[in-house]
């Protein structure tokens, strides 16, 4: 005689997918953590953010001016035209920052 019923797999069958769940959260947040977004967003490390921002038109423009590619005449003739479009970021020769 057996006394002993089988009844199912009783309440232990959601423990499986819980575990599984649990893996591939950890997964997901260790791969995060370690860089895998890529070079999206603000993630991106200081050095690529300021690449970036030296491929303004006027950083272009003041690098080309410094290297001797252009005279002092074209510099000004042409970053007066392209504070027209950008503005001054920062402050100006007077110290007051331009209008945009």
């Amino acid at each position: 005689m057996n006394t002993l019923a089988y009844a199912g797999p009783g309440p232990w069958i959601l423990f499986v997918p819980l575990v599984w769940a649990a893996v591939i959260f950890t997964a997901v947040t260790l791969l995060r953590r370690a860089g895998w977004r890529g070079r999206r967003g603000p993630w991106r490390p200081p050095t690529e953010r300021a690449a970036a921002d030296d491929r303004s038109p006027i950083a272009v423009l003041g690098r080309r001016f410094a290297s001797g590619e252009i005279d002092e005449e074209e510099y000004w003739r042409r970053i007066s035209v392209l504070e027209e479009h950008f503005g001054r970021v920062g402050p100006g020769p007077g110290g007051k920052a331009g209008a945009a």
